[in-house]
């Protein structure tokens, strides 16, 4: 399927890019409103927690806009959507007006506050001005639902009074905030008294357990904003959900767990304890697969987004794809060059020794090969065997635990077929075989990439098609349905779960932020309905399955890279839905 004319350096060749105009208002909006989200600060003042408060007044808009001015008079107050109490703003962009809204908030000089806000709509802002340091702010591109935008900002020696304010953006729909917090040392401003330090969560539980990983899930505690996940007395996770994955565990052994809640006033006691035991390790070499998983693409070139090594990646990835594997001289064979210059001096032990060390955290790491301009060709058998061959040497010089096909001009199924199997009876029983189809290509059976999926089914791992860059496609209902939309990850899911696909070889391909690709970008919380809806039957939109698939796989991004862009949003709101799923 053709996709948008795009303009790429030589390295960024592959088809998850953002188009020229996206990446010019994601551009602009930021130069307008300066620091990107993210930004680190330092830690809170020394002032004691207890005389922290929330400095800004009528912080959930229950007075009204009494205290805040939005221009233009594009603010005002509804009684839905509401995150908390009764009341919201609502804001209303124009072609020439952001719909900004300010409030002048008392603080103290020389004093470290959070500045937060839960936001609804596209292109939502929320910053602070006047800190005679350095101002920030940050933003969220699309949010369907109730979405905390969280930043940090340290008063000057003299600074006595800052600007808070939320804003859109020219020209689209309203956006949504409510429940607005400058939390820190009171300003004498007579704010908002802070929420108290939570109590400690209740109910911890252990779910899935593999011989590296255990899933734990709790209760919510009032007033909590995050949690801390300990591990025999140790933090080893901080997560917003009431559940985590705790990985990079030893087989058959006893592992203490307990949780604290967190907000800016501070954090709570730990909860109970748990003890679990791993499971026994099989006997192969290397680690398995989860029952769901994760699939990341990592970008072996730079082209804006975050420049990682291996060991940058998130530990919400099961499965990382290296991209991309390059074609050689010989038909079908492949090879792999580390773009070293261009990852900033990343040496190739660094990078097999990252790759070691994902692996022990119970990791897959893959080869990825195509891309949208990938050239490798798989026609003939002597291409087949040379595909195989290649494919098995690059996996015994980095460790590699796989391959995952993302060839974009056309597959050849009985060869595919024919180089896979060959490739799995020289790796053996733990080899990790990915897909990564366009929508186009699972649309019928017939299509050659579907026939691939089905003539390996036995050793395939999954199939992590990309409902993006797409435009609109028939769902397995003969219905037509538009990208971006959770009908269209649920309804072109069931093509293939119906179509002869195991379910725990199915998974979603999204990208992980609006950056990432030409189009298609849904936030996280539309990837987790529409895998409630495929496996438990909630969450779906108007097209429901007609059964639930309860081992359906998982998720999967483009990419790593991008996601880390936007400090891990995607990976750190889906990672801990896949994992706790039935």
């Amino acid at each position: 399927m053709p996709h948008p004319l795009m303009s790429r350096t030589s390295r960024s060749r592959h088809r998850r890019w953002l188009g020229t105009a996206v990446t010019g208002l994601a551009a602009a909006a930021l130069a307008v409103t300066g620091t990107a989200a993210g930004a680190s600060a330092a830690p809170h003042a020394a002032a004691g927690a207890a005389a922290d408060v929330n400095n800004a007044k009528n912080p959930g808009f229950e007075s009204g806009l009494s205290g805040w001015t939005c221009s233009a008079g594009a603010g005002s107050t509804v009684s839905s959507p509401v995150h908390g109490g009764t009341s919201a703003l609502k804001a209303t962009p124009s072609g020439t007006d952001q719909a900004k809204c300010s409030q002048t908030v008392a603080v103290k000089p020389n004093s470290t506050y959070t500045l937060s806000a839960y936001v609804q709509g596209s292109y939502v802002y929320l910053g602070a001005s006047g800190t005679g340091t350095t101002d920030v702010s940050t933003w969220a591109p699309g949010a369907t639902t109730w979405q905390q935008l969280k930043t940090t900002f340290t008063t000057g020696p003299s600074t006595t009074s800052v600007t808070v304010y939320t804003h859109g953006w020219y020209g689209q729909a309203a956006y949504f905030a409510d429940d607005i917090s400058v939390f820190g040392p009171d300003g004498g401003g007579n704010g908002d008294p802070g929420d108290p330090v939570p109590d400690a969560p209740t109910g911890l539980t252990a779910g899935a357990v593999t011989s590296s990983s255990v899933a734990l899930s709790w209760n919510p505690a009032k007033y909590a904003t995050g949690y801390n996940v300990y591990r025999d007395g140790a933090k080893v996770q901080a997560v917003t959900s009431t559940s985590a994955t705790v990985t990079g565990l030893s087989p058959a052994t006893a592992y203490r767990f307990q949780v604290a809640a967190t907000n800016a006033a501070g954090e709570s006691a730990k909860s109970a304890e748990v003890t679990v035991t791993t499971s026994p390790g099989g006997g192969n070499p290397g680690p398995s697969v989860p029952k769901h998983a994760v699939t990341g693409y990592w970008q072996n070139f730079n082209n804006g987004a975050t420049v990682q090594k291996i060991s940058d990646v998130s530990d919400q990835y099961d499965i990382i794809a290296v991209s991309f594997a390059d074609a050689t001289t010989t038909p079908g064979a492949i090879t792999f060059n580390l773009d070293s210059a261009g990852l900033g001096g990343y040496t190739v032990a660094q990078f097999k020794a990252d790759i070691k060390a994902k692996q022990a955290a119970g990791k897959n790491v893959i080869l990825s090969v195509g891309g949208e301009k990938g050239t490798i060709s798989v026609n003939d058998s002597a291409s087949a065997n040379n595909f195989a061959n290649s494919a098995y040497a690059l996996m015994q010089e980095y460790g590699f635990n796989g391959v995952d096909i993302d060839l974009e001009n056309g597959i050849n199924p009985t060869y595919m077929s024919q180089a896979l199997r060959s490739l799995s009876q020289k790796a053996g029983s733990k080899l990790v075989i990915t897909m990564a189809p366009q929508t186009i290509d699972m649309q019928s059976t017939q299509g050659g990439y579907f026939k691939t999926a089905l003539n390996i089914k036995d050793i395939l791992t999954v199939v992590n098609m990309q409902y993006y860059n797409s435009g609109s496609m028939l769902g397995c209902d003969g219905k037509v349905y538009s990208q971006g939309t959770v009908d269209f990850l649920t309804a072109l899911a069931c093509i293939q779960l119906e179509g002869g696909l195991d379910p725990s070889q199915v998974g979603i391909g999204v990208p992980a932020s609006t950056r990432a690709a030409g189009g298609g970008y849904v936030s996280p919380s539309v990837v987790n309905n529409a895998l409630d809806c495929l496996t438990k039957g909630t969450g779906c939109g108007s097209f429901k399955p007609a059964k639930t698939y309860p081992s359906l796989r998982g998720a999967m991004t483009w990419s790593t890279n991008w996601d880390a862009a936007t400090g891990n949003a995607w990976s750190n709101a889906v990672g801990p839905h896949v994992h706790n799923l039935p």
